[in-house]
């Protein structure tokens, strides 16, 4: 006696399965395999639609000569290993290059991205012009200009540690401002 065919290729005495047909039967084995086989880290539900795409296209390849469940099966895991080899590359790439790929992302502010960055603008240099100007200097210096401490001492005539002193001072002047400007908009 031989086992009943479940697959696309029809035998004489049955008509072969419609996508739908397939989809219907297999759909809820198939995701419990993608959800299994690819873990946490991927959704079983794109995978499932990424896996019956693929059967979509190669129907025409089942020859009927296995059970359509192995057919599934193979293709469910040739998906799920696919798709962790890329989840995995571009958490690789992410980890490696995540501050460039995230530059590249944001490198077209939106409209309120834009306002924001003013806004905030507008209040750092309202604060850094209520410190005393010998901390404004040193702080503009060193923190938007980037310029070394040694450079910073030769520009402004003073010693290398008194920069050094002006700049923690003026850090935590601001620092104060900027917390006093936030209390007082709140």
């Amino acid at each position: 006696m031989s086992e009943p065919n479940d697959g696309l290729a029809a035998t004489p005495s049955e008509p072969a399965e419609t996508i739908a047909e397939i989809y219907d039967r297999h759909a809820p084995q198939v995701e419990r395999w993608a959800r299994r086989l690819a873990g946490p880290r991927l959704d079983p539900e794109d995978l499932l639609h990424d896996i019956f795409l693929i059967v979509l296209r190669r129907r025409h390849e089942f020859r009927g000569e296995a059970k359509i469940s192995t057919w599934l099966f193979r293709i469910t895991a040739q998906v799920v290993r696919w798709r962790r080899r890329n989840d995995a590359l571009r958490r690789w790439l992410w980890g490696r290059h995540g501050g460039e790929l995230a530059e590249a992302r944001t490198s077209v502010p939106t409209p309120v991205e834009e306002i924001e960055r003013r806004e905030q603008s507008a209040r750092l240099y309202a604060a850094l012009d209520r410190l005393p100007e010998k901390y404004r200097t040193t702080l503009v210096l060193f923190a938007l200009e980037g310029l070394p401490g040694e450079e910073i001492a030769a520009l402004t005539g003073t010693d290398v540690g008194t920069v050094w002193v002006r700049l923690h001072r003026a850090r935590a002047r601001l620092a104060d401002l900027l917390v006093e400007e936030k209390e007082r908009t709140s």
